[in-house]
């Protein structure tokens, strides 16, 4: 059996914590600051930790992530 590829998107995207769960940066914050709320922005700085819903779609595209 070949070898699983992890999906690239994924790899660059996010990383698994200790105990599984997936970090990933926050949302929203590309473009268009301007017209955010200050407390959005504060918020929104460094990485939150993923929904179970939302693990359950990026864990089957990153099959040797712990």
């Amino acid at each position: 059996m070949p070898k699983m590829k992890t999906k690239s998107s994924c790899k660059k995207r996010f990383k698994v914590t200790a105990s599984g769960r997936i970090k990933a940066g926050q949302a929203g914050k590309r473009h268009g600051m301007i017209k955010r709320t200050t407390k959005f922005i504060r918020d929104a700085r460094g990485t939150t930790v993923l929904s179970k819903a939302d693990e359950q779609i990026i864990k089957p595209m990153m099959p040797y992530a712990r």
